[in-house]
């Protein structure tokens, strides 16, 4: 072959890299600007110093319930398995921290784009790439690396379990960590065993063929292995969490504040209380039990994406504290509209969680936002609002594309 020939025959091969390469050019720009915005912002990274205090905490035998970590004198939230992930943190001098949580962070908005678009059979590495670009400035993302939370990591571990093929054997190990180390994601595994059972009502594809029941004990079963090696190496805090500490939902902050994106935050900033009590109770029942109905019916429909977001949503409602970092979930959330063809409701989505409008609103120390007028409940309403938007789509009309689930 001349060289000619061979110079011919290479053009396609570079033609086809361009976009691949203009895409990772972009993300690695968005990241760099990112990362030295969070810098210019002097960003604390609050979170991540108690979960190294906490771990610390372990290692020291002290009570980890009784912790106080940093100015703003922040207590233990967690069940005592993700004190026990969070003692490597103490290894690591607190510069190093930072910036290996900041890395992992930028890492996950790659993993949980991948997945989520994986999850509606649009995962390409060109889109991969440009919508991580973009997804990394959204209110949730930002918040999440501006206190160095672990909000990527739990929706990455639960994604990768629900985009893997049918009946793999380890289907449902990540949503048993993620509950075992926040217990939001449990609810996942509450789908899985609700479609499994109405599928083997159904006898629509006979007991042989339920991985939802398989994937749901193998979750139960992750979940309670990593609780007992828990309640074995800390044994007091366990016992604490389990039967007390649990149920304190104060302790984590004001029902009222506007970071709390909650059924119960909205109830306590529309009814100008600190606790709205049986009202939420109510609320979150209600919206439990439709949630899951619309997250098991989009299952059966084969629409394994619709389902997802209908129950990432519901979880966040019906917790009693869904901070706006929780909100992480509005990436998938944003791909599964637009991969619907709903791109109008996908662009004011991510305008919603791109605009960082609930922090217009009078907020901070002296409980302001039990004061807020109409249009203030409004905007530090956002993200329910949409989370409602977003059950609604999932209930329309099924469009011409199918779920991808792969390995």
């Amino acid at each position: 072959m001349t060289v000619t020939a061979q110079t011919a025959a290479a053009r396609p091969a570079v033609a086809a890299r361009r976009p691949i390469l203009v895409a990772a050019s972009v993300c690695l720009l968005s990241f760099a600007a990112f990362w030295a915005a969070q810098r210019a912002a002097d960003v604390s990274m609050i979170d991540l110093m108690v979960y190294r205090a906490e771990g610390e905490t372990v290692r020291a035998g002290g009570d980890l319930y009784a912790m106080r970590a940093t100015e703003a004198n922040l207590p233990t939230t967690y069940p005592p398995f993700a004190a026990l992930l969070f003692t490597p943190l103490t290894l690591l001098g607190v510069p190093e921290m930072r910036a290996l949580a900041t890395v992992a962070n930028l890492l996950l908005v790659v993993a949980l784009v991948r997945l989520s678009l994986r999850l509606v059979g649009r995962e390409s590495a060109t889109a991969v790439l440009l919508a991580a670009a973009l997804a990394v400035w959204c209110e949730p993302v930002w918040t999440t690396l501006r206190y160095g939370q672990v909000n990527l990591l739990l929706a990455t571990a639960v994604l990768w379990d629900l985009t893997r093929r049918e009946g793999h054997r380890w289907a449902g190990a990540g949503i048993g960590l993620a509950a075992a180390m926040k217990l939001t994601p449990a609810l996942f595994a509450v789908f899985l065993l609700i479609t499994g059972l109405v599928r083997a009502r159904g006898a629509l594809r006979g007991p042989a063929r339920n991985p939802w029941l398989r994937q749901a004990a193998t979750a139960a079963g992750v979940f309670l292995a990593a609780t007992a090696v828990s309640a074995a190496v800390l044994p007091y805090d366990s016992r604490r969490y389990w039967t007390r500490m649990i149920f304190e939902a104060g302790r984590v902050g004001h029902a009222e504040d506007t970071a709390n994106q909650s059924l119960r935050g909205v109830l306590a900033r529309l009814l100008h209380t600190g606790d709205p009590g049986g009202w939420w109770a109510v609320a979150a029942g209600l919206a439990a039990v439709l949630g899951v109905a619309v997250a098991v019916r989009a299952e059966l429909r084969g629409e394994r994406a619709g389902a997802v977001v209908a129950c990432a949503v519901t979880a966040l409602l019906v917790s009693p504290v869904s901070w706006s970092h929780h909100w992480v979930w509005c990436v998938p959330a944003v791909l599964f509209l637009a991969a619907r063809g709903r791109t109008g409701a996908a662009v004011a989505t991510g305008v919603v969680f791109c605009s960082y409008a609930l922090w217009w609103v009078p907020h901070g120390p002296g409980r302001l936002e039990l004061a807020q007028g109409v249009g203030q409940m409004a905007l530090s309403a956002l993200y329910p609002l949409a989370a409602l938007a977003a059950l609604c789509a999932v209930c329309g009309p099924v469009r011409p594309w199918r779920t991808s689930r792969s390995a």
